[in-house]
């Protein structure tokens, strides 16, 4: 065998082995989460007093949003003497005047609230966080993104668990406003659903780390100072305090029962936007957070678990390599065939393709009645996860090589049917070459179906299909979108009442 072709095998193989892991991972997620989810946290008692609590509104050029935030947020039950709001504006353009004559309607009614801005973005959404800390007055700190319409009731079911005094953190998990408006945010929506419902409780109720998810979250300030405090050194600043809060032995608490809906992107750009963002921010976040999780004293399984939830978007290098060696290379070797090469062992490609299904299905059935009609999607899913490979693959890398770039924020339009269109809308997500990246390899991954159709390599070809699928539906709706926007068309601020989503 050539040195040549020897290094294809290699490198094929061990990307798989890479993703091998994962999925074993993803396995031993689904096999705590059933463990655990009919073991609910315990009653707690309840505090017999309410706390002095700051709510932080975290916020940057939102105009079609912020209103139906700050309705809702000014509709939650806890009393006035006891509530502070702080509207973290950072904006550049009309949501400023929104937010300040907003302020000045709630001040009128009693509220106190109150309009911060800043000179610049420094930090970006971590030093806003921090700007506000400074001044406010809670024991206990609320944070919601502009997008997330919180229940009137969601700080009466989190507060009283802080009657625990190691008690850091309180998550809910993220409902989604949006979900039906299009086939991307239905997938958007069972991608989140995954990671909320079987990741998060199973990391919180087996005694592991998991993290803040930068909204619709309450933190005890005490937690956040002793762990640091907000850091814009990462774009995953909710990450990295996480980790910094629990290795200071704070309890961290995920109520998967209590639902924040949200928004989701409605825009192939603007999810890309994020998901570049989320990518590099976990792994800035790794770099900086493992080698002291390691030199901790904390339990084995804490360590391995936090290992492979930091680096978990490092798999997009090995699921993009993948894609290349798809080449003819492979074929050289000694009674190689199209069915060797891509089955060969079987329990590779079942441990790191169809944990995802698994997954996903799990997520679904538990959450949904209607979950079997929804499982028609997970084709799709799998196909997108791989089309926004060269995207996150970019993101790691550009972590990995300290490649410093702006926190950019995911352009939300305020859209909850699908009547209303995003195109109206002013904002829109930074235009790329990547989709036509996308496209390439989209075509090139056909040409070895083609080739795999004349060897009647049938078996072959499912597995090669979501490679062109996902690459050829995230290129192409990328650049249809990029292609189709109306640049500063004049917008109404809400598509729809703020009321309209309150209950």
């Amino acid at each position: 065998m050539e040195w040549n072709q020897a290094l294809w095998l290699v490198l094929y193989y061990g990307a798989l082995a890479l993703l091998c892991c994962y999925g074993i991972h993803r396995y031993l997620m689904l096999v705590l989460y059933n463990k655990y989810k009919r073991c609910p946290p315990p009653t707690p008692d309840r505090l017999p007093e309410l706390p002095p609590l700051t709510i932080q509104l975290p916020v940057f050029n939102e105009m079609y949003v912020v209103e139906r935030l700050i309705r809702a947020i000014c509709g939650l039950r806890y009393p006035k003497d006891k509530l502070e709001i702080q509207v973290l504006d950072d904006s550049t353009d009309e949501t400023r005047e929104i937010c300040g004559r907003l302020v000045a309607e709630y001040r009128c009614r009693g509220f106190e609230i109150h309009h911060i801005t800043r000179e610049n973005r420094a930090e970006f959404k971590a030093g806003a966080l921090e700007n506000g800390l400074r001044t406010a007055r809670g024991e206990f700190i609320a944070i919601f993104d502009a997008d997330f319409v919180p229940e009137p009731d969601l700080l009466e079911r989190m507060i009283h668990y802080f009657s625990d005094p190691q008690l850091g953190m309180i998550q809910s998990r993220w409902g989604h406003i949006n979900e039906n408006y299009s086939v991307l945010t239905k997938v958007q929506s069972m991608l989140l659903d995954g990671h909320f419902l079987i990741e998060q409780t199973a990391r919180c109720r087996s005694g592991r780390f998991f993290n803040f998810n930068g909204t619709a979250g309450i933190w005890r300030r005490q937690c956040i100072e002793s762990a640091g405090g907000w850091s814009g050194d990462t774009l995953a600043e909710d990450l990295d305090l996480s980790y910094r809060a629990q290795l200071q032995r704070w309890k961290f608490l995920y109520l998967p029962e209590v639902v924040t809906a949200a928004e989701l992107p409605v825009e192939m750009n603007g999810f890309r936007s994020q998901q570049h963002r989320w990518a590099k921010g976990s792994v800035q976040t790794c770099k900086k957070i493992l080698p002291v999780l390691w030199h901790s004293d904390l339990p084995l399984k804490i360590k391995l678990e936090g290992t492979v939830h930091l680096t978990s978007n490092l798999a997009y290098l090995p699921l993009l390599l993948l894609c290349f060696l798809l080449n003819p290379n492979l074929m050289h070797l000694p009674g190689a065939t199209w069915e060797r090469m891509l089955f060969l062992d079987v329990p590779i490609f079942f441990a790191a393709s169809v944990s995802i299904i698994a997954f996903y299905v799990c997520a679904q059935r538990d959450l949904h009645r209607d979950w079997k009609r929804r499982l028609l999607l997970i084709p799709l899913l799998m196909a997108i996860g791989i089309g926004l490979s060269i995207n996150n693959a970019k993101a790691v890398i550009e972590a990995l090589f300290n490649h410093r770039t702006a926190f950019t924020r995911t352009p939300k339009y305020g859209l909850a049917h699908a009547r209303a269109s995003w195109r109206e809308r002013r904002y829109r997500a930074i235009k790329q070459a990547l989709p036509w990246m996308e496209l390439a390899c989209g075509s090139y991954v056909t040409y070895f179906i083609v080739l795999a159709v004349q060897a009647n390599a049938w078996g072959a070809i499912p597995f090669m299909a979501l490679f062109q699928i996902g690459f050829l539906y995230v290129g192409l709706v990328s650049i249809f979108q990029q292609l189709g926007f109306r640049e500063d068309k004049p917008a109404e601020a809400s598509v729809f009442p703020a009321e309209e989503f309150i209950s």
